[in-house]
């Protein structure tokens, strides 16, 4: 099913903002075409209409898109891009240092190619936060998605699942102020869920904004071990039904103006709303194709999709930059194995050499250095932020446990006192190490920033006050985060 921005009722909203019986009675009309996409459109539009903010500062506003890439599992920090010398063994990395484009600056033989990329983004090596309540992936996850904890919980120990109450996740919001000027996807997630054992999507939906808010969800078919699962997208929600040609359907949307000059009081007390111009919208994103165009990879050179590698993650990237090279706002790349799992996991408990050295670690190095240097290439990532963070790092000393988790000799548990993050791109330091982590990967020694920072950052790049208020289930007044951005991270 597509989702597009469309609005909510009034105790999901602002108060300005709220529909009226006669609303939904003008709205009715657009069921002709058998679409709802321009009542969400019209919907979403008018939830944007909030005055935008003038706050200004170093990288105000220079993001038009953003790629967030999600490695759900929480990667070690020490075993990929803040290695540490002259340490005990339980601590130090099985994997030797090496240089980078940044003097100084080493990472693990890991990350060979992003070595030599990383003169076009920012290292944070100093997220750090203490956790609220549990030591678990989704309590983690939740709160880098939508910038809020939660101390709700399940009797297994785990977040509840994803519920209409939850706070939005960033994307959301984003779209929802920032809403699309194309017909393209505003928002899509891709490809597979946020994760932790049965609890699927926690963060990842529109919360109490309503699900027209909702990401477009692009989840192939396959199991996580399935690497060729991105050459079987589907997007059937996106293609005229092959009895509807376009033409046809232009000329049922005539016989809908038609119907709406017989309507003048309904159409006198809708007159502010612009409906036809957000219906006219999702016609054009049916009509015009050139949303379903943006799946299509095979539309890429074979080069191209070798250089990004022929795995679910690497063609995942190249997929993202398709996507905002068409126009979308914000996509959400999600690390494709569940966050507590084995094989190509981050959740290195047991097995981390193996599984970082022959499956997540060349997975993540080809693919993501491949996205910054293509969309470098083709001047997109001066307005294109690009985020690379988990939800946590690993901890320190190997074999020991920090969650209640077992952990073998060679394995490492979570920590998330402090670890690495990636911002590039819309006006962030190129070239830039943000922070510095002590002896041990422990703490930060310097600029601790705190993943609610980071979301404001993101929302600073888009010219959208972190404090903007948005309001709740319960029509009660809420920060899009309570954090203030880095303005240190922008040049």
């Amino acid at each position: 099913m597509i989702h597009l921005p469309g609005g909510t009722c009034s105790d999901l909203c602002d108060a300005e903002m709220r529909l009226t019986r006669r609303d939904l009675l003008r709205l009715g009309g657009s069921a002709i075409l058998g679409l709802s996409l321009g009542q969400m459109l019209n919907l979403g539009a008018r939830a944007a209409e909030a005055p935008a903010m003038s706050k200004g500062g170093p990288g105000w506003g220079k993001a038009k898109s953003i790629i967030m890439v999600y490695l759900q599992g929480g990667p070690s920090h020490l075993d990929l891009w803040d290695p540490k010398d002259n340490v005990p063994d339980k601590i130090k990395s099985p994997f030797k240092a090496i240089p980078t484009r940044l003097p100084g600056v080493q990472f693990t033989e890991l990350l060979p190619s992003l070595a030599k990329a990383n003169d076009k983004f920012t290292m944070i090596r100093s997220m750090s936060y203490t956790p609220n309540g549990l030591f678990n992936h989704t309590a983690a996850i939740y709160q880098i998605m939508t910038g809020y904890t939660t101390d709700k919980v399940s009797p297994s120990g785990q977040l509840e699942p994803p519920s209409p109450k939850d706070f939005p996740n960033f994307g959301s919001n984003i779209i929802r102020l920032r809403p699309v000027t194309e017909p393209m996807l505003p928002l899509v997630m891709l490809p597979r869920p946020l994760q932790e054992s049965n609890v699927v999507g926690k963060g990842g939906t529109a919360g109490f904004l309503g699900k027209g808010f909702d990401p477009y969800y692009l989840y192939p078919e396959g199991d996580d071990m399935d690497m060729a699962k991105m050459d079987r997208i589907r997007t059937d929600d996106l293609k005229l039904p092959q009895e509807v040609f376009a033409a046809r359907l232009e000329r049922r949307a005539k016989l809908r103006e038609t119907l709406d000059a017989s309507m003048p009081d309904i159409e006198k007390a809708v007159g502010n709303y612009h409906l036809d111009e957000y219906y006219q919208r999702a016609l054009n994103l049916i009509v015009s194709g050139k949303a379903r165009a943006a799946f299509d990879l095979g539309q890429e050179t074979d080069a191209i999709r070798d250089r990004y590698g022929r795995n679910t993650f690497g063609q995942s990237c190249l997929l993202a930059r398709r996507l905002v090279e068409a126009g979308t706002r914000v996509v959400e790349v999600v690390w494709p194995k569940v966050a507590n799992s084995d094989n190509h996991s981050w959740d290195v408990h047991v097995g981390l050499y193996a599984r970082m050295k022959n499956q997540s670690a060349p997975m993540l190095d080809q693919g993501l250095s491949a996205l910054f240097e293509d969309l470098d290439q083709r001047g997109l990532l001066s307005e294109t932020l690009v985020v690379a963070i988990g939800e946590f790092g690993r901890s320190p000393e190997k074999g020991i446990s920090t969650s209640g988790n077992s952990n073998s000799p060679d394995g490492r548990d979570h920590w998330p006192y402090c670890y690495t993050s990636i911002i590039g791109g819309a006006g962030v330091k190129r070239g830039h190490v943000h922070g510095q982590s002590d002896r041990t990967g422990s703490s930060p020694l310097l600029d601790p920033v705190h993943p609610m920072e980071l979301l404001a950052s993101i929302y600073h790049s888009f010219g959208i006050d972190p404090g903007t208020i948005v309001y709740n289930h319960l029509n009660q007044p809420r920060e899009l985060v309570k954090a203030q951005a880095v303005e240190k991270l922008f040049g």
